[in-house]
Protein backbone atom coordinates (compact mmCIF):
# COMPACT_ATOMS: atom_id res chain seq x y z
CA UNK A 1 0.00 0.00 0.00
CA UNK A 2 1.61 3.25 -0.85
CA UNK A 3 0.96 6.32 1.10
CA UNK A 4 2.25 9.96 0.85
CA UNK A 5 5.35 11.14 1.61
CA UNK A 6 5.47 12.14 5.08
CA UNK A 7 4.86 16.17 4.80
CA UNK A 8 7.94 16.79 7.65
CA UNK A 9 8.29 16.36 11.45
CA UNK A 10 5.36 16.39 14.10
CA UNK A 11 7.92 17.48 17.25
CA UNK A 12 7.06 16.10 20.78
CA UNK A 13 8.78 18.99 22.12
CA UNK A 14 9.35 21.76 20.43
CA UNK A 15 6.97 23.08 17.92
CA UNK A 16 8.46 21.83 14.42
CA UNK A 17 9.02 23.97 11.13
CA UNK A 18 6.27 24.08 8.74
CA UNK A 19 5.54 20.76 7.10
CA UNK A 20 7.41 19.85 3.38
CA UNK A 21 4.98 19.75 0.07
CA UNK A 22 4.07 15.89 -0.66
CA UNK A 23 5.74 14.22 -2.72
CA UNK A 24 6.64 10.65 -3.62
CA UNK A 25 4.62 8.11 -1.90
CA UNK A 26 5.71 6.27 0.86
CA UNK A 27 5.33 2.16 0.33
CA UNK A 28 4.52 0.84 4.19
CA UNK A 29 4.80 -2.40 2.67
CA UNK A 30 8.85 -1.84 1.71
CA UNK A 31 9.57 -0.26 4.77
CA UNK A 32 8.24 -2.62 7.21
CA UNK A 33 8.61 -5.94 5.15
CA UNK A 34 11.66 -5.50 3.07
CA UNK A 35 11.81 -9.42 2.39
CA UNK A 36 8.42 -10.38 1.94
CA UNK A 37 9.30 -14.20 0.81
CA UNK A 38 10.97 -14.46 4.80
CA UNK A 39 9.15 -12.27 6.68
CA UNK A 40 5.42 -13.31 8.90
CA UNK A 41 3.43 -11.14 11.06
CA UNK A 42 3.02 -12.45 14.83
CA UNK A 43 0.47 -11.52 17.38
CA UNK A 44 1.90 -10.87 20.57
CA UNK A 45 0.12 -13.14 23.91
CA UNK A 46 1.45 -12.57 27.16
CA UNK A 47 2.99 -10.07 29.49
CA UNK A 48 6.97 -10.74 29.43
CA UNK A 49 8.20 -8.20 26.83
CA UNK A 50 5.80 -5.03 28.54
CA UNK A 51 9.15 -3.74 29.49
CA UNK A 52 10.27 -3.92 25.89
CA UNK A 53 7.32 -1.64 24.97
CA UNK A 54 5.87 -4.95 23.23
CA UNK A 55 2.07 -5.65 25.01
CA UNK A 56 0.07 -8.38 24.51
CA UNK A 57 -2.13 -8.31 21.55
CA UNK A 58 0.32 -5.91 19.12
CA UNK A 59 0.82 -7.10 16.04
CA UNK A 60 4.86 -8.23 15.27
CA UNK A 61 6.77 -8.16 12.20
CA UNK A 62 9.40 -11.13 11.80
CA UNK A 63 12.05 -11.58 9.48
CA UNK A 64 12.83 -15.67 9.48
CA UNK A 65 16.28 -15.35 7.69
CA UNK A 66 18.04 -12.12 9.89
CA UNK A 67 20.97 -12.94 11.26
CA UNK A 68 19.99 -12.35 14.94
CA UNK A 69 22.31 -10.42 16.85
CA UNK A 70 22.49 -10.04 21.02
CA UNK A 71 20.24 -7.74 22.54
CA UNK A 72 18.03 -7.75 19.41
CA UNK A 73 14.18 -9.46 20.18
CA UNK A 74 13.84 -12.43 18.71
CA UNK A 75 11.24 -15.21 18.23
CA UNK A 76 12.34 -18.86 19.92
CA UNK A 77 10.02 -22.03 18.51
CA UNK A 78 9.99 -23.94 21.51
CA UNK A 79 8.38 -27.57 22.47
CA UNK A 80 4.99 -25.70 23.47
CA UNK A 81 5.33 -22.87 21.06
CA UNK A 82 6.79 -19.59 20.28
CA UNK A 83 8.12 -16.89 22.58
CA UNK A 84 9.75 -13.60 22.04
CA UNK A 85 12.43 -12.90 23.96
CA UNK A 86 15.80 -10.68 24.19
CA UNK A 87 18.81 -12.38 22.44
CA UNK A 88 21.80 -12.59 25.33
CA UNK A 89 25.01 -14.71 25.86
CA UNK A 90 26.14 -15.49 28.93
CA UNK A 91 29.54 -17.09 29.31
CA UNK A 92 28.88 -18.45 25.65
CA UNK A 93 25.47 -19.39 26.37
CA UNK A 94 23.01 -18.00 24.44
CA UNK A 95 19.77 -17.36 26.40
CA UNK A 96 16.34 -15.95 25.90
CA UNK A 97 15.64 -12.95 28.58
CA UNK A 98 11.98 -11.67 28.76
CA UNK A 99 11.47 -7.61 29.80
CA UNK A 100 9.91 -8.80 32.57
CA UNK A 101 11.47 -9.44 36.04
CA UNK A 102 8.71 -12.38 37.05
CA UNK A 103 9.67 -14.17 33.87
CA UNK A 104 13.19 -16.64 34.07
CA UNK A 105 15.95 -16.47 31.27
CA UNK A 106 15.29 -19.65 28.86
CA UNK A 107 18.37 -21.59 27.38
CA UNK A 108 18.20 -21.25 23.73
CA UNK A 109 19.31 -24.86 22.35
CA UNK A 110 20.32 -25.52 19.05
CA UNK A 111 17.73 -24.79 16.17
CA UNK A 112 15.02 -23.03 18.14
CA UNK A 113 15.94 -19.65 16.68
CA UNK A 114 13.02 -19.02 14.57
CA UNK A 115 13.15 -15.31 13.81
CA UNK A 116 13.94 -11.34 14.25
CA UNK A 117 10.93 -9.12 15.43
CA UNK A 118 12.02 -5.75 13.57
CA UNK A 119 8.64 -3.85 14.10
CA UNK A 120 5.66 -3.78 16.35
CA UNK A 121 2.24 -2.51 15.00
CA UNK A 122 -0.85 -1.53 17.19
CA UNK A 123 -2.81 1.57 17.69
CA UNK A 124 -2.48 4.43 19.42
CA UNK A 125 -4.66 4.00 23.38
CA UNK A 126 -6.39 7.20 23.93
CA UNK A 127 -4.41 8.55 27.29
CA UNK A 128 -7.50 9.98 28.61
CA UNK A 129 -11.21 10.32 28.10
CA UNK A 130 -12.90 13.50 25.56
CA UNK A 131 -11.67 15.49 22.74
CA UNK A 132 -9.06 17.74 22.64
CA UNK A 133 -8.77 20.50 25.56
Amino acid sequence: MALPEPLGHAAAGEPAPCPLPPGAALNLRKLLIPAPQSTVLLRVAGHSMEGAHIHHGDLLVVERHRPAREGQVVVALLADGFTLKHLVNQQGRWLLRSAHPAYPCLELAEGQLWGVATHVIRPLAPTHAGGPP
